[in-house]
């Protein structure tokens, strides 16, 4: 069944089984895998190396581009074989582990980790854990779903497991852009200069000499779990909508707006389904994960071209996409992590970024990762990336949560990944706060008028007014009571709470 997807048959002496595989770590050792938001990941070798640390103990770090799926972290967790993770995560065993302690984490800008490891700020990798749907013959792989930091690993990793994935077809190969801006100090310019550019080649070049082992394998990603827009998000996606139609209007975009970036998440994906019944056309994407939305937009015509760094589908997608590749094949590119997050592209492109925030304050400010200032939940990811180089850098978020008795809108955020300057606009079910122009008091007056949740906006009124009156200042605080919903919250279970008025 292999046999047309390894064209060099001297290969094939190589293969070996993923249990064989995981008797080739050792204790301390650095380990990359292939992987992007669940796709094109590890699915044998990781899961049998969890099977062998429970009756044989190592511990190891591991990178990936972003979060694994097939409950693989988890797997590594429960069997005690993780001591660092980097840079992204979205397994809720891992969550745990992470804020008891148990497993280190580095939460990175996924856009920097291959820059960081290739200017030899990390330990050297050990061994690279790489997907691939076919293995050419001078040993160069032709990627699955995603691409994310594997071309950088297959650059620096001392060997190479290849899982060559069988469920893949072969008519994904030439969806692929690999592309590397070289080595410091003469780094070259990414010469992409619209979101359908092809600037590399569509394999990842290794070192035959440097594959110690292929593993076969025929399972397919772990499906993205994709909820259906619910009246919030959709009252989102129409205040959005409306905010572009807005700015076509005034001559500030055209109705084919510019590249389109969007997080992953049900709001996200919320946002991008409402285009499709938009007045905008010709619509392009740069961005990091096509899911479901990306696909349904392709499907109505609204959407041209996509590029990104994985496919993160539901189940139905997946089989849909794949059972018939050709239809998509000249619509999407998947690039690697450092290219599709790169700044000078966003830059250049005048992205318009739309991610998913846990809370905001008043100023402007975003928490993306940590619960209360402290309980990581999956990390910064991509959001960074593009917050900072955008045209428009926008960040979406129900007003509240957990029943009504958290507000995500807050005096103070408990844990800062965006500051107020690389936020534009925050848009919540309640409206759309356009921070564009404005000083700090400003923002503030805007943001609780149009974003707060009218059961917390007296109480968010209150603490701007007395914060603006008794202290002053150009960003006004209280800071003995800045942090008071948030410790309400931990004492009551609500945000709810009487005022501190004096």
């Amino acid at each position: 069944m292999y046999k047309n997807r390894i064209l060099n048959p001297e290969l094939e002496r190589l293969i070996i089984t993923a249990q064989e595989a995981a008797m080739m770590f050792k204790d301390k050792m650095v380990v990359a895998s292939s992987g992007f938001t669940k796709a094109g990941d590890s699915k044998a070798v990781l899961m049998a190396l969890a099977e062998r640390a429970h009756t044989d103990p190592l511990k190891v770090t591991l990178m990936t581009g972003a979060s694994l799926g097939q409950g693989t972290d988890g797997a590594l967790v429960e069997a005690g074989a993780l001591s660092l993770r980097l840079p992204f995560q979205v397994d809720p065993i891992m969550r745990k582990a992470i804020n008891k302690g148990e497993v280190f984490f580095i939460d990175q800008h996924l856009g920097e980790t291959a820059n960081l490891l290739r200017a030899n700020n990390f330990p050297k990798i050990d061994i690279a854990i790489l997907e691939a749907c076919l293995i050419e013959e001078d040993g160069s792989i032709i990627p699955t779903t995603s691409i994310g930091n594997s071309a950088s690993f297959a650059a620096l990793a001392e060997k190479i497991i290849i899982e060559l994935n069988l469920s893949v077809p072969l008519s994904i190969k030439g969806i692929h852009d690999i592309f590397s801006t070289g080595e410091y100090p003469n780094r070259r310019e990414i010469p992409i200069t619209k979101a359908n550019t092809k600037v590399g080649a569509p394999v990842i070049t290794i070192n035959p000499d440097k594959i110690v082992g292929i593993v076969i394998t025929q399972k397919t990603d772990s499906p993205a779990e994709i909820e259906a827009p619910d009246t919030s998000t959709k009252a989102i996606a129409n205040h959005l909508i409306r905010f572009f139609n807005q700015e076509v209007a005034k001559g500030n975009l055209t109705k084919s707006l510019l590249p389109l970036q969007a997080g992953i998440g049900k709001v996200a994906n919320a946002v991008l389904t409402g285009f499709v019944h938009s007045d905008f056309e010709d619509l392009t994407m740069y961005s990091e994960v096509l899911q479901d939305s990306t696909f349904d937009l392709l499907d109505s015509g609204k959407l041209l071209f996509a590029s990104g760094s994985s496919i993160t589908v539901s189940q139905a997608y997946y089989e849909k996409i794949f059972s018939n590749f050709d239809t998509y094949k000249d619509k999407v590119l998947l690039r690697p992590q450092d290219i599709s997050n790169a700044a000078e592209v966003i830059r250049r492109l005048g992205i318009i970024a739309i991610n998913t925030a846990l809370e905001c304050d008043i100023y402007g400010n975003v928490n993306s990762t940590h619960v209360s200032g402290t309980h990581m939940m999956n990390g910064i990811g991509g959001s960074g990336d593009f917050a900072r180089n955008s045209y428009l850098s926008i960040f979406v978020t129900t007003s509240i949560a957990k029943g009504n008795n958290i507000s995500c809108i807050v005096p103070m955020v408990s844990h800062v990944d965006h500051c107020e300057h690389d936020v534009d606009i925050i848009v919540t079910e309640q409206g759309l706060a356009d921070l564009r122009g404005l000083a700090p008091r400003q923002r503030a007056q805007v943001i609780i008028n149009k974003c707060v949740h009218p059961e917390y906006r007296q109480q968010l009124q209150s603490y701007f007014n007395r914060a603006a009156n008794e202290r002053g200042g150009q960003t006004p605080h209280l800071l003995e009571e800045a942090f008071s919903w948030h410790i309400s919250l931990r004492e009551t279970g609500s945000m709810k709470k009487p005022l501190l008025n004096k």
